[in-house]
């Protein structure tokens, strides 16, 4: 369901940000995980190893639900699962070297086609984009953290490179 736009900066940003998500998923390179799963790969990409229920809670999804994600990456040889170190009644997933080429591949056509795109613009909007997207992680963090957002002047720089 796309966004009714309304001329508000809300309703604006909200509906180029879903028009932005699905560019970048028309740049799949894979077929072989579904975008939940390949959620859940990259989150364990970037983040490294963590317990199910760490990994439903930053995928914003259920402990069960995560529990069959986890078990069909399992099948396809995507993610590893390790006994936890102090607690024997759980796991620790990570993402195998199999996963790791997904994830990477992913990343990496995404990264070609917005690269892309970024060089057909004047330095000012680049610089503009640069700026847009400290505000937008400043948005996010403060969401997450209940507390008042600012905006930081550089990104992060994840494990993925974008």
């Amino acid at each position: 369901m796309e966004v009714i736009p309304d001329g508000s900066l809300a309703g604006d940003l909200s509906l180029a940000v879903v028009r932005f998500a699905r560019r970048l998923r028309g740049r799949r390179t894979s077929g072989l995980v579904s975008l939940t799963q390949l959620s859940a790969l990259a989150t364990l990409y970037q983040e490294g190893p963590m317990s199910p229920g760490a990994l439903a809670a930053a995928e914003r999804v259920q402990p069960p639900s995560m529990t069959r994600v986890i078990a069909s990456l399992a099948d396809l040889g995507m993610v590893e699962r390790q006994p936890h170190p102090s607690d024997g009644r759980q796991a620790i997933v990570n993402v195998s070297s199999d996963g790791v080429e997904v994830v990477s591949a992913e990343f990496a056509a995404r990264k070609e086609w917005l690269s892309d795109r970024l060089d057909e613009l004047a330095p000012d909007d680049r610089e503009t984009l640069r700026r847009a997207v400290g505000i937008i992680n400043a948005i996010i963090t403060g969401e997450d953290n209940q507390g008042p957002v600012r905006a930081v002047r550089k990104p992060a720089t994840h494990r993925s490179g974008i």
